[in-house]
């Protein structure tokens, strides 16, 4: 078994979506739909690997995102893997649609943090084992460190009390 480490390239610090489904014939245009009804202003794509005929399909309003959602799921090359980049919008505003929809199996990681795709490799295909998402935790949150993040919050629309 052969073992491989994809890192995730995202120029511009994009939201990304990761994971995996079925029937990719009609999914990634359902999974537009999805996206779009979420979010209507928001520049996205979403691209999905097809493990037969082996190839990736991609849609999408945004034709940077495009590109970069097509080449990094044919990086990652697992059948019915997608990969969403969007910006406009947060993974929050986004993941109940995506969780909620019938060809999504799974949702592995939704972040803008630096990204890797662990993946292990068989003679029948390929397969995500996991995910590295952004640089381990050093330290615990300080009180005030956390009164920055609640203000913060506040300033996005999100209320914490």
């Amino acid at each position: 078994m052969k073992e491989e480490i994809i890192n995730v390239d995202n120029p511009n610090e994009y939201e990304i979506i990761i994971g995996q489904g079925n029937f990719s014939i009609f999914a990634v245009d359902d999974l537009y739909r999805a996206l779009f009804a979420a979010v209507p202003k928001m520049d996205f794509a979403v691209a999905m690997n097809e493990a037969k005929p082996q190839l990736t399909r991609v849609n999408g309003n945004n034709e940077e995102l495009k590109k970069l959602a097509a080449e990094t799921c044919l990086k990652i090359g697992a059948g019915h893997v997608f990969v969403v980049y969007m910006k406009g919008a947060y993974p929050i505003h986004v993941l109940k649609a995506l969780k909620s929809h019938p060809c999504v199996a799974g949702i592995y990681v939704a972040t803008s943090n630096p990204l890797q795709v662990i993946i292990k490799e068989t003679e029948l295909g390929r397969s995500v084992v996991g995910i590295v998402d952004g640089k381990k935790a050093t330290k615990i949150e300080t009180d005030e460190q956390k009164k920055e993040r609640r203000e913060m919050l506040e300033k996005f629309g999100f209320v914490v009390r």
